[in-house]
Parts: structure tokens; C-alpha cells; sequence
């Protein structure tokens, strides 16, 4: 694959959501997709844990072995439902050859989930990220994934960042739409900073939520391999194996810090202030909260 072929070039736009072009292509497909009634999907903000929560639930479904979790990468482990590019199969066509139970991975918003995933009554996991953390991960994942526009400075890309005007648009409306929507579907939602904190805890609500007994021993496998160190060395969960034409790991490597917090090693004060009074103007009237560290 050249160098060249994934090019940079500006987002389309999808029911008024900024997004790849080459996913709006595929879109009608997405929309028509047929969910499984035992269908699990991970639905998440970019860059808000995703892959993490991804791991941990594959090692789950196989019951803590790590050599069958090593069986492929993560992006064909856990298939991206509106992933479409250039000569790599589609998230679509994953699904279609994964045997059930599937996972299966999204960034849309809950007003574009397609039909069915309701319809089949599918238990949706959702995790949020705090928003400062959040647009600093997703500005050094700009710049290596080159689906995406050039990011310019953080500067431009936190305003771009405030203003919707990201690939998945509003992280507000995003974290927002979905929490409001948790009384009606088989919703847990989760917080990133909580499972920073107490992973333990985190893993036993989700293994609540799945209705699965787990041996204590292997709930500790889970977490180990699921730690961020052993992730990040990890090639079938760090998307080494995605060609360089896609993400160049030299600009930034996909999995960075892994972190909550690094956000203060970013933003100058000035920028702190004015977010934070972003912050408070698009979260009034919501009982959604987040811990901006740990």
C-alpha cells in the first residue's frame, strides 16, 4: 500500500454529523444492519476508553484466556459497525462472518444507532471519558490516523473541538444523548475516570450486567491483561498491525498515556478557564457528571 493512499481531506456530513466521507458512503448498509438479540455493543465517544473496554470484554466472552484474545487484532476481534475504507473490509462485512455472540464497536451518536439493535432488545455498554482528556487524545490521534483533516494547533483543534466540529461532532450532545437514553434501553453507562480508579469494581458491574458468574482468579487475569501497560505492549489490541498507510505510530502511537489528567500538561491556563465555561453552559440542566482527573 502507498504511502499516500489514505489521504487527509475534510469531513462529510451525516444527518448533521461531521464524519469520514467514506463511512457516509457506506451508511445506507449501516442503517439497514440486521442486529442478533445477543449482539453486545460498545458504544462510545472517540477516544474514551473504547479499545480498553473492547479488551476487556472479549476477555470475558473467553472466559480470562489471553491466547485466544491474542487470536487477531482488536478491530477484527470486536468489528467497527460504520468502519468503511479503501481495501480493507468493512465493519459490516466483519459482522457478517463474526459468529455469534457478536461485540460489536461504535462511535455513533444514539439518534443514528440503527434501528434494529432496539428492535432485537441487545444490551448496550456505553463509557464516557471527561471531555479535557477526551480532545487532547483525539488531537495526537488526528494527527497519526490519516483519515482524518489536518488538526492544526491544539489551539484550532480545541476550538474546533468546542464547537462540533470533529469527526462524531458534539462530545456533549454525544455523552449527553446517550446517558438520556439509558432508562429505555438494556443501558450501562459507564465512566473512564471510575475504571481508572477501581477497575475491579467497574469489570463486577459489567459482569452483573451480562448476568455471568466469574471466578474470582479470573477476574485478576482480566484486569492484568487489561492493564494499560500490557495493552500497550500488546499487538492485537495496540492497532500496530493496522498499515501505517492508515496510522502512522512514528506522529503518536495509539495507545499514548492512558491516562485521566494528562489534559494539564496541555492546556494553558486562559484555555482551562474558557473551557470550563464551555463546560458549564452545554452540561446545564444535565445530572451527568465527571471527574476532569483522578
Amino acid at each position: 500500500m502507498g504511502v499516500d493512499e489514505v489521504c487527509r481531506e475534510e469531513l462529510g456530513s451525516l444527518h448533521g454529523i461531521p464524519l469520514y466521507k467514506s463511512f457516509i458512503e457506506g451508511w445506507p448498509q449501516v442503517e439497514a444492519f440486521q442486529a442478533r438479540h445477543d449482539d453486545l455493543l460498545i458504544a462510545t465517544y472517540p477516544k474514551s476508553g473504547t479499545t480498553w473496554l473492547s479488551e476487556i470484554l472479549d476477555m470475558i466472552y473467553h472466559d480470562g484466556d489471553v491466547e485466544k484474545c491474542r487470536r487477531d487484532a482488536i478491530f477484527n476481534r470486536v468489528p467497527f459497525l460504520e468502519m468503511k475504507a479503501p481495501r480493507i473490509p468493512s465493519g459490516i462485512e466483519l459482522l457478517e462472518k463474526t459468529p455469534s455472540p457478536r461485540l460489536v464497536k461504535t462511535h455513533l451518536p444514539v439518534q443514528l444507532l440503527p434501528a434494529s439493535f432496539q428492535e432485537k432488545g441487545c444490551k448496550i455498554i456505553y463509557m464516557a471519558r471527561n471531555p479535557k482528556d477526551v480532545v487532547i487524545s483525539y488531537y495526537y490521534f488526528y494527527q497519526m490516523a490519516k483519515m482524518h483533516p489536518d488538526p492544526g494547533t491544539l489551539a484550532e483543534f480545541l476550538e474546533a473541538f468546542m464547537n462540533g466540529k470533529v469527526a462524531y461532532g458534539s462530545w456533549y450532545e454525544h455523552v449527553r444523548g446517550w446517558w438520556e437514553k439509558r432508562q429505555e434501553k438494556q443501558l450501562l453507562y459507564l465512566f473512564y475516570e471510575d475504571m481508572k480508579k477501581d477497575p475491579r469494581r467497574e469489570v463486577q458491574k459489567i459482569l452483573q450486567f451480562l448476568g455471568k458468574e466469574v471466578a474470582e482468579e479470573t477476574v485478576a487475569r482480566i484486569l492484568h491483561h487489561t492493564s494499560f501497560q500490557e495493552m500497550k505492549k500488546n499487538p492485537a489490541a495496540n492497532y500496530e498491525t493496522m498499515p501505517s498507510s492508515m496510522m502512522d505510530h512514528s506522529l503518536s502511537p495509539f495507545m499514548r498515556k492512558g491516562i485521566s489528567g494528562d489534559w494539564k500538561n496541555h492546556f494553558t491556563v486562559a484555555q482551562n478557564e474558557r473551557f470550563d465555561q464551555h463546560y458549564q453552559q452545554h452540561m446545564a440542566g444535565s445530572d451527568l457528571c465527571f471527574q476532569m482527573e483522578v
